[in-house]
């Protein structure tokens, strides 16, 4: 079964607070497409079967063609497009589709996804994506491989929201490189300061310390000395969450 805590690292190195979907999950939301995509196609063979005796077999043929494609391919791509990597099913199950880097899922990858999918999913009954699954460390089916993207589940328990970025650092902030920023570092920080106030405020102090030199480490540059190490810890982690929403953010369009 695929582990739900396998992260997703954006271009940034931050790893997002998000779950990658579990196989069943996946299964069911898959079964729901595959439903509506039976009923686009028999409602599309009924209207063929309607117009036959007026279409020349050409015609008809081609008719028959272009509702298996819009069935099969278009369908998903049209759906997770539109909807920024979601179709029915997905939507039902609280799923949906990102690059790995975090960023919306684009046309192209749903395009890939969706010819990927007519080969091992319909032609191949699922199996290769269900194998695929269960070898990935992130649940990928081999569309996901060639499209590069994961799939990722939106009902997963809420986490503490990030700590508030300090004013007086967020200059210092915006210019720190984090990409050495160990994502076991960044959670240890992220769970001492939402449990600080409980902490005896020696043994507070002593952590907050040792938390903070580890930080420092890694990240550049260093924060300007004599800044209480749990402000430092807020500014890294509140910097680093707004990077990595800032990459789930659709790119501007251009205005020319």
């Amino acid at each position: 079964m695929v582990s739900p805590q396998q992260p997703v690292v954006t271009g940034d190195a931050v790893v997002l607070d998000i779950q990658i979907a579990q196989l069943p999950v996946r299964v069911v939301a898959t079964v729901i497409d595959v439903v509506v995509i039976v009923i686009v196609y028999v409602l599309g063979v009924v209207l063929w079967a309607l117009t036959l005796s007026q279409w020349d077999s050409a015609l008809s043929d081609a008719v028959l063609i272009v509702f298996i494609v819009l069935g099969l391919v278009g369908y998903p791509v049209a759906f997770e497009t539109a909807t920024r990597g979601r179709s029915l099913g997905k939507m039902a199950m609280g799923l949906r589709v990102v690059s790995d880097d975090g960023s919306p899922e684009r046309f192209r990858q749903a395009l890939f996804r969706a010819l990927a999918g007519y080969l091992e999913i319909w032609l191949l009954m699922g199996g290769p994506a269900v194998i695929c699954s269960l070898v990935s460390p992130q649940g990928k089916r081999i569309g996901d491989i060639f499209a590069g993207t994961v799939v990722i589940t939106e009902r997963g328990p809420r986490m503490a929201p990030p700590p508030m970025m300090p004013p007086q650092l967020a200059p210092w902030a915006s210019t720190l490189e984090l990409s050495a920023l160990r994502p076991e570092s960044a959670e240890m920080a992220r769970q001492f300061l939402s449990r600080a106030h409980q902490l005896d405020p020696r043994v507070r102090d002593e952590m907050a310390g040792r938390i903070t030199g580890e930080v420092v480490a890694q990240i550049s540059p260093p924060p300007p000395p004599g800044t209480p190490a749990g402000q430092v810890l807020a500014a890294v982690l509140a910097e680093r969450h707004r990077r990595a929403l800032s990459r789930l953010q659709p790119p501007a369009p251009n205005p020319y």
